[in-house]
């Protein structure tokens, strides 16, 4: 039977082309926005979203992870303009639901005028009521995006996956459905002209790239040919050379001869100076002990912390995401 409808009224104010939304405990709801209220750019959420990834191999496991391969692809997605909407956004609600390994879920998609992109009610299941905002009857090619932020949403909801408050969380959900390859139909939605913008989550769309270039670099799979907004493009490629320069700095030994030398310098205060020397972008900090000093820094991969003997080359597995890291100076 399906449950009742939360009958208080949802309200929302425009903060950064999107909508955050006040909703009722049990539905998640996300938005779009106007150019009235500029988009945010650059890595505001960065912490949470390193934070997101890390939860989510704890959760899933390393096999479990990877096992969301290969992304979902534009034909799963595609949605043709003489199509019935429902059932359509029915068809594209199933490839999705296959996709994040639901087999057994059903979600039933309605359309009607809100003020926000779309909501889903969390409930025991296996029935899941997703309401999508009416302009999607018209404007179809982001269905997709849609749909998968709140399929995703039900994934959590089974994991019991989640972080406390409401933005952190949907931060979580835009996170974890970029990583386990649906994401990019989310920063596909990012589009802007002299006149209007839209962008449908909570990530910035760099953001958005850094963890989809995260994925492309655990997975092996490049989703650049798949974006039709060339601002997507743009974003992706700035996200990715972050994620680039994670993955190509000391104490690993793919960074360039200065980072490698920075941190040899840095290894030898430590020891001169018995104290603990962190590195000028806090990537990593060089700790002085009874064996000699250590190096802690984040997992390119996964972001768990690592710690391992800094002196000479040291081959690191991480525990968490079992990347094989070569470290030295």
């Amino acid at each position: 039977m399906r449950p009742a409808r939360h009958k208080e009224q949802i309200s929302a104010t425009v903060r950064g082309g999107w909508l955050r939304l006040r909703v009722p405990a049990g539905v998640r709801g996300w938005g779009m926005g106007a150019r009235d209220s500029e988009v945010v750019h650059g890595y505001p959420h960065l912490e949470t979203v390193r934070a997101a990834i890390t939860a989510l191999y704890r959760r899933l496991s390393p096999e479990g992870v990877l096992s969301y391969a290969p992304s979902v692809l534009p034909a799963d997605v595609a949605f043709g303009d003489g199509e019935d909407p429902h059932l359509g956004a029915q068809s594209v609600a199933r490839s999705l639901v296959r996709h994040l390994r639901l087999p057994d879920a059903r979600m039933i998609v309605s359309f009607r005028e809100m003020d926000h992109a779309a909501s889903v009610e969390l409930t025991a299941g296996p029935e899941y009521f997703i309401e999508l905002n009416d302009r999607f009857r018209v404007h179809r090619r982001d269905i997709g995006a849609a749909l998968a932020h709140e399929i995703t949403h039900v994934l959590l909801h089974r994991l019991d996956l989640s972080f406390p408050g409401t933005r952190d969380n949907e931060i979580l959900t835009d996170t974890v459905t970029a990583y386990l390859g649906a994401g990019w139909l989310l920063l596909d939605a990012f589009r802007e002209d002299r006149l209007t913008s839209q962008k449908l989550g909570y990530l910035t769309p760099e953001e958005f790239g850094y963890v989809l270039a995260g994925r492309a670099l655990a997975f092996g799979e490049d989703p650049s040919p798949w974006f039709t907004s060339p601002q997507a493009y743009t974003a992706y490629t700035k996200g990715r050379a972050l994620a680039l320069r994670e993955a190509r700095r000391p104490p690993l030994t793919t960074a360039g001869w200065a980072g490698r030398h920075r941190y040899a310098r840095d290894v030898r205060r430590a020891a001169e100076r018995g104290a603990t020397v962190v590195s000028e972008d806090g990537g990593y900090a060089v700790e002085p002990g009874p064996d000699g000093p250590r190096v802690s820094f984040a997992c390119p991969t996964c972001h768990q912390r690592i710690r391992v003997p800094a002196r000479g080359r040291v081959r690191a597995r991480c525990g968490l995401c079992r990347t094989i890291l070569e470290c030295g100076d």
